[in-house]
């Protein structure tokens, strides 16, 4: 299963990391996707941040909000960025509940008191969970079944007959599926599923904002369906779409140059 998204994915993948991610170095990509992930992954929220604000506001902290934008939708990107880079320098830590802890309490710091008052950034929800038009059911025995989930992923990633993306993936929305989290919940999947696909040598994965009808969707199959293999093929299809997406942009460049010249 899933045989011509991997050989799709893989073929690209050798050009990427040729003419993309290595020219680019390791300090200048991991600035380029901290600021492109942060946006996506909090715009899926519903966070009203452009890349070009989020990087400004990178560069510049809280004194650039930009018109329109709310104090809270900044220390939300503030706080991802936080735990954006406190995950890409963690990668050779294991994945145990005590980085899934960390990361949900530095997505959620400094705004989980105002969206849940009372509730603790990085600990498990103590009350059932609802998203949408989703009731994800009893919460004690949903979050009990977060070791289960790290044991198996851990297990899956040591066997080279699964794909890491096909991990990604499985991991992502089982997590969703448990909702262990009062808030913070698909941020901190999100960055999750790419500390998998990093630690594995593989490139960021960006959900755009345009893709969250198709991704909500592919979600919901899971329950409704019983099956992820929307979600695994929707994966590889952004992963896909985002390196062809830049491959071209690279590639494209030299040629303007001669739009300026004599």
């Amino acid at each position: 299963m899933f045989a011509k998204e991997i050989e799709e994915y893989e073929a690209l993948r050798g050009s990427y990391d040729e003419k993309v991610a290595r020219p680019m170095g390791a300090e200048e990509s991991r600035k380029y996707n901290e600021i492109l992930f942060s946006a996506h992954s909090c715009a899926i929220e519903g966070n009203s941040f452009t890349v070009d604000d989020t990087r400004e506001l990178k560069e510049k902290g809280l004194a650039m909000v930009p018109r329109g934008a709310s104090l809270l939708e900044a220390f939300e990107m503030l706080d991802h960025f936080n735990a954006y880079e406190y995950m890409t320098s963690r990668l050779d830590h294991p994945l145990d509940e005590a980085l899934l802890k960390e990361v949900n309490r530095r997505v959620m710091l400094h705004t989980l008191s105002y969206r849940s008052p009372g509730a603790t950034p990085g600990e498990y929800t103590d009350v059932d969970m609802a998203a949408g038009d989703t009731l994800f059911g009893d919460h004690a025995e949903l979050v009990a079944r977060v070791p289960q989930l790290l044991e198996s992923t851990r297990q899956a990633l040591s066997r080279p007959d699964i794909h890491p993306m096909v991990v990604a993936a499985r991991f992502h929305g089982f997590f969703e599926y448990l909702h262990p989290f009062r808030d913070g919940n698909g941020r901190t999947g999100r960055l999750l599923s790419n500390y998998i696909l990093l630690r594995s040598g593989h490139p960021l994965l960006v959900i755009m904002r345009e893709q969250r009808d198709e991704y909500i969707a592919a979600m919901k199959a899971i329950r409704k369906e019983a099956t992820d293999t929307y979600l695994v093929s929707f994966f590889f299809k952004c992963a896909i779409a985002r390196m062809r997406q830049e491959l071209s942009q690279v590639s494209a460049n030299p040629s303007r140059l001669g739009l300026f010249l004599f």
